[in-house]
């Protein structure tokens, strides 16, 4: 047997505290025989650590991954490990990251001393040209537990900064801590998981070390949601942090912000294409409405559909894109990825196994997706899918960008994660066969 209970709830395995009976219910149930289960992720490992990514994706695929294993699973699906990699090749790895992250958050901790202490800071400790503020009101409130020393009130949580100039980067990296903290409290703070303090704090710290070290995208709001579910699966700080920079690798040009354009505008700009391919009659409704730059679907591609899916659903939502559109050269990729861009074209040459891609990724190889143009992400028919289904009354009752907003809210709690997966595949097919007549 692989577990006794079938058809169980997705948000069964992470506690909800009582209080908190509001949001989105879970859809998706866990069941023996499609759910990938310890038993079958364990024996998908040859002798010496192997992994064949390609019955791992085929189970994921068609009913996503059991929450005791989740996180191990995560780490080859976001690109942490080469399933090619054996047992030892893994730990090294792993302790050789472990030993990175801990010299980093080191070196976050001499440019404040609130990295790793447990503590959050919720209010600024610096002005914009980097001048400690020396109000203890300020420290009290970001701390409410602990009491000030005079050294910390005279240098803002800094000790080794005292009567240092810091430098541009580092004001704007001070300035940002606060904001983290602030959305380290309102993340997911219907789990109790989050009612312990140093959970709250493991979180504010890999986000406050990530946002150092990626200096140019840094911290924006949504990465806060992003990284809470890797921080309950991946018990150690560091796996967790690796885990959340991989998947940033995948989101941050989301994030990456200019004087010229917000990130996330690419996707946006590709979710009208595919609109006016598919759905023209809605895609001229709402540039009529005023809505053709489609800024009212930017939460769904910033958080992938966290506030539409409750917690359990949201889970098995990602780790069905990320089986959908893996691609077996992820891990070099982003380790190597000079080498990679050569290895990818000469490993496509040689068709390795089309079954270790996603089911996503081989229809782009088989419609002939070259180097050179970057596949659409599934995302954007994932969002384009629940558009596509709400089409009917955003003709109808839509006169207005408010409108257009309030049904797509209305999505919260209706959506189901399997049959949206499913539908998003059906339309990328669909688009790639349109798009290759026009």
């Amino acid at each position: 047997m692989m577990w006794r209970d079938s058809g169980v709830p997705a948000d069964s395995f992470y506690e909800a505290r009582t209080e908190c009976a509001e949001g989105p219910k879970s859809k998706f149930k866990i069941k023996a025989g499609k759910t990938l289960s310890a038993r079958r992720w364990h024996a998908a490992f040859s002798p010496e650590g192997c992994l064949d990514i390609a019955s791992v994706l085929s189970r994921i695929q068609r009913g996503g991954v059991h929450p005791s294993i989740r996180g191990e699973v995560w780490e080859f699906l976001v690109g942490c490990f080469d399933p090619k990699s054996t047992f030892d090749e893994r730990e090294q790895l792993r302790q050789h990251r472990r030993v990175q992250y801990a010299r980093w958050k080191e070196v976050c901790q001499e440019l404040d001393s609130h990295v790793g202490s447990g503590r959050i800071i919720t209010a600024p400790v610096i002005t914009e040209d980097g001048q400690p503020i020396q109000d203890p009101l300020v420290l009290q409130e970001a701390n409410p537990d602990h009491v000030p020393s005079s050294r910390e009130q005279a240098t803002g949580g800094s000790e080794s900064n005292a009567h240092v100039c810091l430098d541009k980067q580092i004001i704007e990296w001070k300035l940002t801590l606060h904001q983290i903290g602030l959305d380290v409290l309102r993340t997911d703070r219907t789990l109790v998981f989050y009612e312990k303090k140093e959970n709250l704090a493991k979180l504010w710290d890999i986000l406050a070390v990530y946002a150092w070290i990626d200096k140019d995208v840094g911290y924006c709001q949504g990465m806060s949601d992003l990284c809470s579910p890797i921080i309950i699966l991946l018990e150690d700080e560091a796996d967790a942090f690796w885990c959340f920079e991989r998947l940033m690798r995948k989101l941050r040009g989301n994030f990456k912000c200019t004087e010229r354009s917000v990130g996330v505008e690419n996707q946006l700009q590709s979710l009208a294409s595919i609109t006016q391919v598919l759905d023209p009659k809605l895609h001229q409704h709402l540039e009529t409405l005023g809505g053709g730059d489609y800024l009212f679907a930017v939460r769904m591609f910033m958080v992938l559909f966290r506030r539409e899916l409750s917690f359990g659903d949201s889970l098995y939502l990602w780790e069905m894109m990320w089986a959908l559109e893996y691609h077996p050269d992820m891990f070099s990729m982003y380790e190597e990825p000079e080498l990679a861009i050569e290895k990818n074209e000469m490993s496509i040459g040689k068709v390795k196994s089309i079954r270790q891609f996603g089911k996503f990724e081989r229809e782009n190889i088989k419609n002939g997706s070259k180097g050179s143009e970057t596949p659409l992400p599934i995302t954007v028919f994932l969002v384009a899918s629940v558009l596509k289904e709400k089409s009917a009354k955003l003709l109808q009752e839509a006169r207005g960008l408010d409108d257009v907003v309030k049904i797509l809210n209305d999505v919260s709690g209706d959506l189901d994660a399997k049959k949206t997966c499913s539908h998003a595949i059906k339309l990328h097919k669909k688009y790639l066969k349109m798009a290759k007549k026009t």
